[in-house]
């Protein structure tokens, strides 16, 4: 029981914690409401998930023999925060926009993931704390909780973005809300490049 409750503490710190993908699931909450940004929540699971059973199965060991993928996923993750960056910066603050591609979707959310170097590194960390044998049945379980935690921790950051709505009710506070996301994101990049 006591590595059961290990394993939820390491998934809860490692979730909750403000990350790129925590922000754009506030920022996806405060603009589109919460039931769209539960495909971003529900994407950004589902990816962070998959990378970690990969991560316990053996996709690490792989990793140690290819030190150049590593350096590769972490300067396309600094991109796509620069992107995401981007985007929020020059979003116009129109809540509720009729373009397809600004609303969040399932896929995008995935994709964070894989692109987050936060998510790597928990994903490395996770499995060498709770399955470093690779113990199938351990990967599954750790795997498992985690999809849970993550879950519930990143609808957490979209509810949150519901409050913070309500006061976003011109375009002039949703611009200087995106700005500072956005700004946020910028940080995340340059921390990224830095370590």
């Amino acid at each position: 029981m006591s590595l059961l409750l290990s394993m939820a503490a390491f998934a809860l710190a490692s979730s909750i914690s403000p990350g790129p993908v925590n922000i754009a699931a506030l920022s996806a909450g405060a603009q589109f409401g919460l039931r769209p940004a539960m495909r971003h929540v529900s994407g950004a699971t589902i990816g962070f998930t998959l990378l970690l059973l990969l991560i316990g199965l053996g996709l690490n060991e792989l990793l140690d023999h290819w030190h150049w993928l590593i350096e590769s996923i972490k300067l396309a993750g600094v991109a796509f925060l620069l992107y995401m960056a981007f985007r929020l910066a020059a979003d116009n603050g129109r809540l509720n926009a009729d373009t397809p591609a600004m609303r969040p979707t399932l896929l995008y959310g995935a994709a964070m993931q894989w692109l987050n170097p936060k998510a790597w590194l928990a994903s490395v960390a996770g499995m060498g704390l709770f399955a470093a044998a690779g113990d199938a049945p351990s990967v599954w379980r750790f795997a498992a909780i985690y999809f849970v935690i993550c879950y519930a921790s990143l609808a957490c950051w979209a509810y949150a973005g519901t409050f913070l709505r309500q006061h976003l009710n011109k375009p002039a506070r949703v611009r200087l809300f995106n700005r500072l996301m956005a700004a946020l994101l910028v940080a995340s990049a340059a921390y990224l490049l830095l370590t």
